[in-house]
């Protein structure tokens, strides 16, 4: 059982995706502070000075200046600024991953578009087609049209 587990995860497969999840959560924390600290200001800003992450909704029905005094207090809110930061960040890691493979996809058309050799059955039945074209040729007494 043992041979079999380090034969498993000795697999480039699980290798490969080992690595992607850890380059992925270090992708992550760079897009959530592009989101956090570069886009969401100029985005407040230009909206009049709103704060998306502080935007909530308190359920209990008392007066919080802001969400950090909210969570303090311990009410139930719905924090759906936090959400908005969210779906900005995914949005910008989807768009950032469909490059990603749009280029890795247009290097696989470009690798795969060269022409490839044929199979060696396939050489080896052309060899074969060929003899018997030539026997057949020889033997109809015409060496001039072979295959004819």
């Amino acid at each position: 059982m043992l041979q079999e587990f380090k034969t498993f995860i000795s697999r480039g497969n699980v290798v490969e995706l080992a690595v992607g999840i850890i380059i992925g959560a270090a992708f992550t924390g760079i897009v959530n502070s592009l989101v956090r600290d570069m886009l969401m200001p100029p985005i407040g800003w230009v909206m009049g000075g709103i704060d998306f992450s502080n935007y909530f909704l308190n359920l209990s029905g008392g007066h919080y200046e802001s969400l950090a005094a909210a969570e303090a207090a311990g009410v139930a809110t719905i924090n759906y600024g936090r959400f908005i930061n969210a779906l900005i960040n995914f949005f910008i890691v989807a768009g950032a991953l469909f490059l990603i493979v749009r280029q890795v996809n247009r290097l696989h058309f470009l690798h795969d578009s060269k022409p490839k050799a044929p199979p060696r059955q396939e050489i080896l039945l052309e060899e074969i087609r060929d003899a018997l074209r030539a026997r057949q040729a020889t033997a109809s007494g015409d060496p001039t049209r072979p295959g004819a």
